[in-house]
């Protein structure tokens, strides 16, 4: 009878312990980020970050968030602090944060700094590759303890990312221009999520070796590496007008076969789980240009 009454004990004062336990969730700067209980007022400093929350099942502890954040609708209607590239640290401070999530390569590395010396709790996001978007999620929902959400959430992205995966595995490489601005000319490194994208659906960025997430470029560089597509970006859904720019150089391979193509930028460049939507665009468009070469 001891005996079991001990084992009772045992076992309860481990669910007591368990529960009393910090949640510890390394971010993408390998730091451990330690919470005593599930966040319940969080700030996220980037849309990506904003949208991403509300998918890992947390949205309804946002309490600030940045420019831009728009999606899902519930978002605009979340209190600002700045844009991401800059941030009103005292709105922050004043909402009295549990969590700050903060975007690595977008926020000011100085007042994400600042952020952490006032005190508050900061998790940092970086996520680089196709799949770090369904790690983000668990992690998101780790820390707003939303788990249930979160993890079915996970698996749906990495089931859809394997299956792409597998369409377009076997498919002859397309060497690919990816334009998110025009003045000044910006493209994507091979460090940016973007690239993986393109290397999901048989693209070659040929500006994959810059080592910067979104180096300016030349006309002319691009006129010398000829790329058989054009994908661009711009600012929303509609068709940038300077796309079409490219058609004066006429010997240029994209221009001879028409392939100067277009895909809504909250699809591509926002580390979220819609960013399979718009790698599915992108494979489409990439079989698009394979369908138009010569035959031999």
């Amino acid at each position: 009878m001891r005996a079991r009454y001990g084992w009772l004990l045992a076992a309860l004062l481990g669910l007591t312990s368990l529960a009393r336990a910090d949640i510890v969730v390394r971010d993408d700067a390998g730091h451990d980020v330690h919470l005593k209980a599930p966040a319940r007022r969080i700030v996220a400093l980037a849309p990506h970050s904003t949208e991403s929350l509300y998918a890992a099942g947390g949205g309804a502890y946002l309490v600030g968030t940045v420019e831009y954040s728009d999606y899902p609708p519930e978002a605009k209607k979340v209190p600002r602090v700045g844009g991401y590239s800059r941030l009103d640290l005292e709105a922050i401070v004043a909402l009295k944060p549990d969590l700050v999530i903060a975007w690595q390569s977008g926020n000011p590395a100085a007042q994400v700094d600042k952020l952490r010396a006032l005190g508050l709790t900061v998790f940092i996001t970086q996520p680089n590759l196709m799949a770090d978007v369904a790690s983000q999620l668990e992690q998101l929902g780790q820390l707003a303890g939303t788990e249930s959400i979160a993890k079915p959430a996970a698996e749906r992205f990495r089931q859809r990312l394997e299956n792409l995966r597998r369409a377009n595995a076997a498919k002859p490489k397309v060497r690919v221009f990816y334009q998110i601005w025009k003045n000044p000319l910006m493209t994507v490194g091979g460090q940016q999520i973007i690239s993986d994208a393109l290397h999901l659906c048989g693209g070659d960025n040929i500006f994959g070796k810059l080592p910067q997430m979104a180096p300016t470029v030349s006309v002319e560089a691009v006129l010398e590496a000829d790329p058989e597509a054009i994908v661009a970006t711009g600012m929303g859904d509609a068709r940038p007008e300077w796309l079409s720019d490219w058609n004066q150089w006429r010997r240029m391979t994209a221009v001879k076969r028409g392939n100067l193509f277009h895909i809504n930028p909250d699809l591509m460049q926002r580390h979220t789980p819609r960013i399979l939507d718009g790698a599915e665009q992108l494979c489409a468009h990439l079989d698009v240009a394979r369908s138009r070469r010569p035959s031999k």
